[in-house]
C-alpha cells in the first residue's frame, strides 16, 4: 500500500459500493466544512481498475471524495492498495461499520457479499465484533423480499418480532402478501403487523415437547433454529402441528400415571372433565384421578386433578338380598328379647347416655375421644373433600376402641385421629361439601392461612376484575398495564419466587357472615334439657360439673361467649 496523491475528479466511482443508502444533508453539509476546514485526515483507500483500464477505483471514502470535489481542491491524498477483492469487501464493510452504522439492509446485503466471497460466518462475526448468531440472524433477514427490502431502506423499519415472521415464510409467500400490503400513494406507511399476521404459521417449539427423539423420527418431525430467540433457551420449532401432536398424543397414552386419563379439550382451551367429575383445584388424594390433555396454543401436556363421586350402593338390591336370606334361615326359636324390646331398650340407653353426658364428670382426653366417637357414628353423615357418606370417619375412631369394646388409647394418638376426623369433616369447598362458617373459623384459629399456596398463577388471576387486579398491586413494585393480560403477567413474575395471597381467600369470615350464623342458629330455650335448678339435688354426678355445663347453655347464646373445659 503506498501514499499518492491526485486529482480527485479523476477517481472511479465503486460499481458495487458497501452503502446504497444515501447519506443525510445534515451529514453532507457538516462532512464538507470539515474538509474545508482541515482537509482530509483519513485518506481515501483505492485500487487499480481491473482489466484494460488504467484508473483508480474508490473502495473506501466515496463521501470524502465527493465533498472533496465539492470543496473544490484541486489534489488529495490516497492509499493504493493492491487488488483483493476478498480483502476489499471486508475493509469497505468495516470502515463503514466502524464510521456510522450501515442502514440494516446495506448490512444484510454486505453480509451476504463477503459470504460469497468465501468469508466463513465465525470469520465475519470475529471482523464486526459480532457473536455468529447476530449474523446467522442477519443473513435470515437477507432472504425478505427484495421489495420490501427496498422499502425498508427508505426508514420504514419493521420490529423484530414482525422481521422474524416475514423471514421465516417464502419468497413466494412474502410476495403475494407485499402485493396486498405494499405502500400505495394515499398511505405511504406500510402495515408490517399485517404483513407479519398474513406471514404467520404456527410453531410447536422443542422445550414443550415431551416425546423423545425416536418418537420425533417415527412422525418425520424435523426441528429447525429460530434464531431470534434468547440464546439461553432451546429454539428449537417445527411447524409441522399434525406430526408434533400426534406424537404427544402418542407419549401420554404410554406414560399415563395411575388413575390417569386423556382428556379433551373445550373451544375455549378448557379440560373437559368426564361427566359429574369435579375439579380438585388443592392437594390432590390418592383416591383422585388425574387428566392428561394438550394445551391448544403451545402443544405441551397438561394436567389437571379431578375427583369422581363415589358410586351409591343399590339399597333395593341389598334390601332385597337380606329378605331373601331371611326366607332362607327359618327361626329356630324365639329370641331372648324381641324386637320390641331392643326399641324400649334404645330409648332408655339413649335417655342414659344424655343425662350421663350433662352430669358426669369427664376428663378432656374422654371428652375428645368421645366427640371423636360421636362424628364416627352411623346417624352422622359427613361430605367434605377427604370423604362422604354415613360413619365416614368410622376407620379413624376404630384406633381409639379395644377389642373388648372400651376406650383404650395414648394422648399421641388421640392427637392424631382428633386431626383426622377434623380434616375429613371440615371443608371449604365451594359444593356441597362445604362446612360454611366454622370452618372457615376453624382454619382461622389454627393459622390455615400461613398454609395457602403462591395464588400468583395466570389461572387464579384470571378470575380477578380489573379493579380487583390492579387493587392487588398496592404493595408492590408491580404497575398496571394498558391490557389486563399484560398486568396478569407481570404480578404472576413479580411472585415467582415469592407468595401472593389474594385477601378474599383468608380464612377468618367477616363480621355479618359471623352475626348471620349465630342469629340462624341461636337457642330458643325450648330444648333445654338441663336447668340450673334442677342441678341442685347433686344425685346424678359431680355438682361442679353440673353447674358448669348450666352455665354453659345459658350463656351460648352469646356471640362472644367462650368457654374453656373444666379441670
Amino acid at each position: 500500500m503506498r501514499l499518492m496523491k491526485i486529482d480527485p475528479r479523476a477517481l472511479i466511482v465503486n460499481p458495487d459500493p458497501t452503502r446504497l443508502t444515501k447519506s443525510t444533508p445534515q451529514s453532507d453539509a457538516l462532512l464538507l466544512a470539515s474538509i474545508k476546514a482541515v482537509g482530509i485526515i483519513q485518506p481515501p483507500i483505492v485500487t487499480p481498475q481491473s482489466g484494460r483500464g488504467n484508473g483508480l477505483v474508490i473502495q473506501i471514502g466515496r463521501r470524502r471524495v465527493a465533498q472533496a470535489i465539492a470543496a473544490k481542491l484541486d489534489e488529495i491524498e490516497v492509499l493504493v492498495a493492491d487488488p483483493d477483492d476478498d480483502k476489499d469487501a471486508l475493509r469497505s464493510l468495516i470502515e463503514n461499520v466502524a464510521r456510522e452504522p450501515l442502514n440494516p439492509v446495506d448490512l444484510w446485503r454486505r453480509i451476504e457479499r463477503l459470504v460469497a466471497l468465501g468469508w466463513t460466518e465465525e470469520s465475519i462475526g470475529i471482523a464486526l465484533g459480532q457473536s455468529v448468531r447476530q449474523i446467522r440472524k442477519l443473513r435470515l433477514l437477507a432472504n425478505i423480499l427484495p421489495a420490501m427490502l427496498d422499502h425498508i431502506a427508505k426508514g420504514d423499519m419493521p420490529n423484530e418480532q414482525h422481521l422474524r415472521t416475514i423471514a421465516a415464510a417464502t419468497q413466494d409467500e412474502q410476495a403475494q402478501v407485499w402485493k396486498k400490503h405494499k405502500p400505495r400513494k394515499t398511505d405511504p406507511q406500510v402495515s408490517w403487523s399485517e404483513v407479519a399476521r398474513a406471514l404467520t404459521k404456527t410453531r410447536m417449539y422443542a422445550r414443550d415437547a415431551s416425546f423423545g427423539d425416536d418418537l420425533a423420527q417415527a412422525y418425520g418431525i424435523v426441528w429447525q433454529e429460530d434464531l431470534f430467540a434468547p440464546a439461553d433457551e432451546d429454539s428449537r420449532y417445527t411447524n409441522d402441528v399434525e406430526a408434533f401432536l400426534g406424537a404427544q398424543q402418542e407419549w401420554m397414552t404410554n406414560h399415563l400415571p395411575k388413575r390417569g386419563a386423556v382428556i379433551e379439550v373445550s373451544a375455549w382451551g378448557e379440560p373437559k372433565l368426564p361427566p359429574k367429575a369435579e375439579r380438585v383445584y388443592g392437594k390432590p388424594n390418592k383416591s383422585d384421578c388425574t387428566g392428561w390433555y394438550l394445551d391448544p396454543r403451545s402443544g405441551s401436556v397438561q394436567s389437571v386433578a379431578y375427583r369422581m363421586p363415589r358410586p351409591k350402593k343399590d339399597a333395593a338390591k341389598g334390601k332385597g338380598a337380606r329378605a331373601a336370606e331371611a326366607d332362607s334361615v327359618a327361626p329356630t326359636s324365639r329370641p331372648d328379647v324381641t324386637r320390641r324390646g331392643m326399641d324400649m331398650i334404645g330409648d332408655l340407653r339413649t335417655d342414659a347416655l344424655h343425662e350421663a353426658l350433662t352430669r358426669a364428670p369427664i376428663e378432656d382426653d374422654t371428652l375428645t375421644a368421645l366427640l371423636v366417637l360421636a362424628i364416627a357414628a352411623n346417624n352422622v353423615t359427613a361430605a367434605s373433600g377427604r370423604t362422604s357418606g354415613y360413619g365416614a370417619c368410622a376407620k379413624q375412631a376404630r384406633r381409639l376402641i379395644a377389642e373388648d369394646g372400651t376406650l383404650a388409647y395414648d394422648r399421641d394418638t388421640l392427637r392424631v385421629v382428633a386431626r383426622e376426623v377434623l380434616s375429613d369433616v371440615l371443608s371449604c369447598r365451594e359444593n356441597r361439601s362445604n362446612s360454611g362458617v366454622v370452618a372457615r373459623v376453624a382454619g382461622a384459629a389454627v393459622g390455615a392461612d400461613e398454609f395457602l399456596p403462591n395464588l400468583a398463577t395466570e389461572e387464579f388471576l384470571s378470575c380477578l376484575s380489573r379493579t380487583a387486579l390492579e387493587a392487588a398491586l398496592q404493595g408492590t413494585s408491580v404497575l398496571p398495564r394498558p391490557r389486563v393480560r399484560d398486568t396478569r403477567a407481570a404480578l404472576v413474575a413479580h411472585f415467582a419466587d415469592g407468595r401472593f395471597v389474594h385477601p378474599a381467600a383468608l380464612f377468618a369470615p367477616q363480621a355479618d357472615a359471623i352475626a348471620e350464623w349465630t342469629e340462624r342458629h341461636a337457642d330458643d330455650g325450648d330444648d333445654a334439657e338441663f336447668d340450673e335448678a334442677d342441678a341442685g339435688d347433686g344425685q346424678h354426678g359431680d355438682y361442679a360439673v353440673a353447674a358448669e355445663y348450666a352455665r354453659v347453655r345459658a350463656t351460648s347464646n352469646t356471640p362472644a361467649a367462650g368457654v374453656q373445659p373444666a379441670a
